[in-house]
């Protein structure tokens, strides 16, 4: 029975362990997901925002179809565009292309995974949980560093808070 226990242990962190770098990186199939973070909400704040950037170094496109969370009701892939003099926001229908060999950036004010109907606060220091579903490389849980309310990025975080981002939390396909 032991002996069982342990091998199940052991396959486990072989599937789960090539998804981690050293470097805070996540990888995914060919997908390489780093910087992740989301901002820190009002207590009563409806939505939040996740960011991070994704390279696809592949010799096909995939696309980031889903997202889900358990602090959020609804998640969904959303970008902010201008329309005339007009900034709006509208969700992906058909998800996020990533074309091969290139690298797309979810920022503020761009391209970002939109948590709809919190359940808690985003607080700074705290991480949020989300699980991203790809077209061809699979599903891959994170978990996102919650910064300040007027972060810009990963490393402005880093840098305030004195050090690097936190580890993502797992990978499967």
């Amino acid at each position: 029975m032991i002996r069982t226990l342990h091998a199940a242990v052991a396959a486990i962190l072989l599937l789960v362990t090539p998804a981690f770098a050293h470097d805070g990186t996540t990888h995914v199939g060919e997908l390489n997901i780093t910087q992740p973070f989301t901002r820190a909400t009002l207590p009563n704040a409806p939505v939040g925002g996740g960011f991070l950037t994704i390279a696809n170094t592949g010799a096909e496109a995939d696309r980031l179809i889903d997202a889900s969370s358990a602090v959020a009701g609804d998640v969904q892939i959303h970008e902010m565009a201008m329309e005339g003099d007009v900034m709006k926001m509208r969700e992906l229908a058909d998800g996020l292309e990533i074309p091969a060999g290139a690298t797309v950036a979810l920022a503020p004010g761009g391209f970002h995974i939109m948590f709809m109907g919190l359940n808690q606060a985003f607080v700074e220091g705290e991480a949020v949980p989300v699980t991203l579903v790809f077209e061809k490389a699979g599903s891959v849980e994170l978990a996102l560093p919650v910064l300040g309310n007027a972060a810009k990025s990963a490393e402005q975080g880093a840098m305030e808070m004195g050090h690097g981002t936190a580890a993502p939390a797992a990978a499967t396909k």
